[in-house]
């Protein structure tokens, strides 16, 4: 059987199921933009856990949207709107008949994770990794689920005319009250605040991370905005013609142009405020961009995509320092005013930049439709508002939400995960916590009067992939206690030549590790030997070993001076 032959009903179906499964592989790979996002804007002893987030979000929460959030937003839409629908209609998810009801769950699926996701972002670096599961569960099973019911899936707010086209108030705006709401419930991070309610700024650990990630968040969105739009085929007639292509042309336009004024937003306004153009903000602002017109750019001029872009993006700065400064609220990765406020502003902008507006509908249509936009945000967000606060409100009170101030202090990687994200400076078999003994009573060759009765430093300058070994050697000799810091110098190592887009030239300064041990009662020409032994590889590069008295030394916890400071 040849194309021509073939029942073009078929081939719609399958070319359609095609492509809502592409757009939704695209959806999920915004995880990962996530992931970055977010991992770039925290403290580098918080990264793993904020990964770890990342991933529990999707695997617990598609699981607990599938058992119970696709039937809950099947039920709300059924109850609260004109269609009726039975349980066991709504919950028909779980013994699925048809290819459409395998895909269509997943595509819902995609959308709801995305929601949980941006909570993580606003809580980072205090809550106990427990908590947010928890709440991960009730958003993916009721929460975020009574909102598409009330809806996208017939409810009554659905019912009224609420355009959002593709989450710009479902998806973002809920995620980013939520996030808000739960940083409020939580508090800020313990040094985020001084006593007189002024602020300290709190860098995140890799700008790189964060641009990275989100330009991966803009290219899935091509899934969430255009994958929304488009249906490929339809059958008229016995024959196939293109199906929801003619709006797919004004999505990808729209959601480009917002993006792109986004950016160009933020970066106008941090440019006015600081006369510097922060590179955060114009990641942040792009992404603003994005949300404020996922829920309307289906339906608008383009001149109204890159007014309510550059709105998001200018707002951005304000709305960040408002929620920092006045309602004093810690919000980690902005994902109030990237997702909350910017879809809020998007919603109720869609009159006033509508094609229908501009077409000649009138100031009738323009009043009529603000108020049942202005009226579905409220809703929206009033709900999630108060089920987030009663969710993690009873958390806080069993004393679940929050890590201990040591944990805190320490990095949650640590405290929850115990790993190290960037384990350089560690190595399986290296004693930490020993001391120098005497065996047998043996006399040292010092006369038990090490560095002359008192303080040396041994500082030396060693290969990076050393600095295990050396570890281990200073343990041996009981000398565990060292500052470790990446450095780059010069000395006896010749240069070497590089390349960058063609251009040749010369790299002088090496990577080395500076290792620094201050010693009392063990001998530093014990050190020095170990350090020397350990790092030695015979080739020019190994570095130099350097002792130096020390004046003094004073212990901060206890006050105490001299040698037993040490």
């Amino acid at each position: 059987m040849t194309l021509l032959q073939a029942d073009p009903a078929v081939i719609a179906e399958g070319v359609n199921f095609l492509w809502v499964l592409v757009v939704t592989f695209l959806i999920f790979f915004m995880h990962a933009g996530f992931a970055m996002l977010e991992a770039g804007q925290v403290r580098s002893k918080n990264v793993a856990n904020q990964l770890t987030k990342n991933l529990l979000t999707w695997s617990v929460g598609v699981t607990l949207f599938f058992l119970v959030g696709a039937g809950v937003n099947a039920l709300v839409g059924g109850l609260t709107g004109p269609d009726a629908v039975s349980v066991a209609d709504a919950f028909a998810t779980l013994a699925p008949e048809g290819a459409n009801a395998w895909v269509g769950w997943l595509f819902g699926a995609v959308f709801a994770m995305t929601a949980a996701t941006i909570v993580s972002g606003a809580v980072a670096g205090r809550m106990k990794l427990r908590a947010y599961v928890a709440y991960t569960v009730l958003l993916a099973a009721v929460i975020y689920p009574v909102v598409t019911g009330l809806t996208w899936a017939g409810g009554f707010l659905g019912a009224m005319g609420f355009h959002d086209f593709a989450g710009g108030v479902i998806v973002h705006a809920m995620g980013g009250v939520a996030g808000l709401t739960a940083a409020y419930v939580v508090g800020p991070r313990m040094d985020r605040y001084n006593e007189d309610g002024s602020v300290n700024v709190i860098p995140g650990h890799s700008l790189t991370f964060a641009a990275l990630g989100t330009l991966i968040l803009a290219f899935g969105w091509y899934g969430f905005n255009v994958g929304t739009a488009a249906t490929v085929f339809t059958v008229s007639d016995g024959s196939l013609e293109l199906g929801a292509f003619a709006t797919v042309g004004r999505v990808a336009a729209t959601t480009t142009l917002g993006m792109a004024a986004g950016a160009i937003g933020a970066a106008a306004a941090t440019l006015y405020k600081t006369g510097k153009v922060d590179t955060l903000y114009v990641a942040n602002g792009l992404l603003a961009g994005l949300v404020s017109v996922t829920a309307i750019t289906d339906a608008i001029v383009w001149p109204g995509a890159v007014a309510v872009g550059l709105l998001a993006g200018i707002q951005l700065p304000i709305v960040f320092e408002f929620v920092e400064k006045r309602l004093k609220i810690d919000d980690v990765c902005a994902v109030f005013p990237v997702h909350g406020s910017a879809g809020v502003l998007g919603a109720l902008a869609f009159p006033f930049v509508a094609t229908e507006f501009w077409g000649g509908a009138g100031i009738g249509y323009l009043v009529d439709t603000f108020v049942v936009q202005l009226i579905s945000v409220v809703v929206i967000l009033a709900w999630t508002v108060v089920a987030t606060a009663v969710v993690f409100g009873v958390i806080r009170a069993m004393g679940e939400i929050r890590v201990s101030r040591e944990h805190e202090i320490d990095g949650l990687d640590i405290s929850e995960h115990g790993v190290n994200t960037y384990p350089e400076f560690g190595s399986p078999d290296t004693v930490t916590d020993g001391g120098f003994t005497e065996e047998n009573g043996i006399v040292r060759a010092d006369g038990g009067a090490p560095n002359d009765g008192g303080i040396k430093m041994v500082t030396a300058f060693v290969r990076p992939d050393k600095l295990s070994d050396v570890k281990t050697g200073l343990a041996e000799i009981g000398a565990p206690s060292l500052t470790v810091t990446n450095v780059s110098g010069r000395g006896s190592q010749p240069a070497k030549k590089g390349q960058w887009r063609g251009e040749e030239y010369t790299v002088d300064l090496h990577q080395k590790v500076k290792i620094e041990c201050v010693v009392a009662d063990i001998p530093a020409e014990d050190v020095a030997v170990a350090i020397r032994d350990a790092a030695r590889t015979g080739e020019p590069g190994d570095g130099k070993v350097f002792v130096l008295p020390v004046e003094d030394a004073y212990q901060i916890r206890t006050g105490e001076r001299g040698t037993v400071a040490v």
